[in-house]
Parts: structure tokens; sequence; C-alpha cells
């Protein structure tokens, strides 16, 4: 669904990525894990569109892109729950929904009836301003809002970081039943390892911008995976 091949991306004179080559699949949960500052925002980034690759190649549906926006990559149904969530505090939470419109033909702008199926709270707060609502709430709002797009490809940037326990259980609810659809490919950036294992099809572990782990969890291993990452948070 979304493959990037070999890709490399610098700010500045900073090179952030280093070959990176990652696919996501329609009905899984590709997982990119690592310590704060290896690369994986930098990367939710370019597949977002939100910041031009210096090389390597991005192919969505098979199709291979050239420089593309953020706004022309929602429009062929990538949509991105940002890290920090990202809402409008100014507007209500139904004006935020309604910001995704803009990449959807007119016949289609309206908010579907299974968002306030997964996240009730919206439909009760549809006319309170994002930014009164409480953490949980805003990450229900920006997963909400990437969702009314109808993406073929969810990224998702760290959507349990302080959040309370029922809502990331609600949270992975979601995710599970949106992956059982068999039509999404998810990309999930998480640092909370047993909600990232408990939802993972495939991991990629990322240190300094590369990608030095990679497989299932039949190959990788619970435990193995686990000590890799602690002893990497270690070093």
């Amino acid at each position: 669904m979304i493959e990037a091949e070999n890709v490399t991306l610098h700010y500045g004179g900073s090179q952030i990525l280093h070959g990176v080559t990652l696919a996501a699949e329609p009905g899984r949960v590709t997982c990119v894990m690592g310590n704060n500052g290896v690369g994986k925002t930098s990367l939710m980034n370019l597949l977002a569109g939100r910041h031009p690759r210096s090389g390597g190649e991005l192919r969505l549906m098979g199709e291979r892109l050239g420089r593309i926006t953020a706004q022309d990559m929602a429009r062929r149904g990538v949509g991105y729950v940002p890290q920090g969530r990202a809402i409008f505090p100014m507007l209500t939470v139904r004006e935020n929904l309604e910001t995704g419109f803009g990449c959807l033909p007119p016949g289609q702008r309206r908010v579907p009836d299974e968002i306030y199926d997964n996240f009730p709270v919206l439909a009760e707060m549809a006319q309170r301003r994002g930014g009164d609502l409480s953490g949980g709430q805003q990450q229900q709002l920006a997963i909400a809002r990437a969702l009314v797009i109808r993406p073929r490809v969810l990224l998702m940037d760290e959507p349990t970081e302080g959040i309370q326990p029922n809502i990331i259980a609600q949270i992975g609810r979601v995710i599970e039943s949106l992956r059982a659809g068999g039509e999404m490919a998810i990309v999930l950036v998480e640092q909370y390892f047993d909600f990232a294992w408990e939802l993972g099809d495939r991991f990629a572990l990322l240190e300094r911008g590369s990608v030095v782990i990679e497989g299932t969890p039949d190959t990788l291993g619970r435990e193995a995976l686990h000590q890799r990452l602690a002893s990497l948070a270690a070093a």
C-alpha cells in the first residue's frame, strides 16, 4: 500500500534518515519503534508528505511518487495523526473534524457515523472547543480527524503518549477494528511496548536513522525485541 525504499532525509546539513526501507500492507499494523531522537517522527513526516525526502523512492498503491505535498498525500488517502495531536484549540470538535473536508469530493464531505461509534465522547462534545477537551479526548479527536478522509493508509505517531489507560485501551480497540476491515494499512510509531506488541503484525526498529531490526512477531520474538529496545535505552 505504502512503500519507502532506501529513503534518506536531511534537515539542513544534518542527515536524519539513512537508507530506510519500510512497507505497510492493507489489513496489517506496521510498528516503528526506537528511542527518542532516532528519526521515527521524521519518517512519519516523510511518509505524510510533510518533509521532502533527500533520496530513495516512495510508492503509494504501487505508484512511484515524486515531490509531493501533505495535501497531495491526504487527497490520495493518507491520514496522519501527528505526535502532540495538533488539534485546533479554538475550533469546536465538529469544526476540527470538518477540516478534513478539503481533501474530499463534495459528495463525501460529512463525518462518517462510525467515527462517532468509535468515539462517542466526540458526539457528546461536538460543540465544545478542542482546547477545552482533556488530553485523552484530544487524542481521540486527532484520530477521528484523520479518519474523516476515509484513508487507505493511516499514520499514527505516539497515540498513547500521555493518555490514561482506559483511553489507550479504546484506541487499541479502534486500531484492531480498522485492521480487521482489511483495506487500510496502518503505520504505528509507539514507545509503549505492550501496546505495540499486541497490535503489531510487523516491526521495524530504528537506531540513528536506520532500520536495524525488521520482521514479524514470530521471527523476532517478544523477549528478544524487548531486550534490544531496553539495551538501546540504556546505551
